[in-house]
């Protein structure tokens, strides 16, 4: 009524030779579970570590409607205005007459048509920011761009005064 499969030890069948196929062979395929495990674990990291790399100063920059300027391979010059008015060249703080003399400095290497990018806050006086910019204007520097964040109103929906 019932037919055995194979010799009696569990089942398998053997080829000419004696052997199993399947067991005890070598696996030819390549298990990429713990790869993808170990690239997910360092997508993750990364995603983490990335905003920890960005170092500033804390600034609260108004928000326009302007397009973001293309990217420069060589770190820009910035100057940072907080809402204390202190001024920050390249994240450091200095005074008024600190500036003048390392962005001589700078335009003595660089060229004074390096684009230096105005970073304030928008607690900060017109006033304020307009001595900076002057300042800069001072030592030559001409390509001056003023950072702010984007989504703000759209200047369609801003009233412009009109000369009388």
């Amino acid at each position: 009524m019932g037919a055995a499969l194979g010799s009696g030890r569990m089942g398998g069948r053997r080829n000419g030779k004696g052997r199993r196929r399947g067991r005890g062979g070598a696996m030819s395929e390549i298990n990429v579970t713990p790869f993808v495990d170990v690239m997910l674990v360092l997508l993750i990291v990364f995603m983490v570590a990335a905003p920890l790399l960005t170092v500033g100063v804390p600034v609260n920059l108004p928000k326009t409607d302007a397009n973001p300027l293309p990217t420069e391979q060589r770190e820009p010059v910035t100057v940072n205005v907080d809402v204390d008015g202190t001024i920050f060249l390249q994240g450091d703080p200095v005074t008024a007459a600190e500036l003048r003399e390392r962005l001589s400095a700078i335009a003595s290497e660089r060229g004074a048509d390096e684009r230096v990018f105005v970073r304030a806050d928008q607690a900060v006086g017109y006033g304020d920011v307009m001595q900076v910019m002057g300042l800069l204007n001072s030592v030559d520097f001409r390509n001056i761009g003023l950072v702010t964040d984007p989504g703000g109103p759209v200047a369609s929906g801003v009233r412009a005064v009109q000369p009388e």
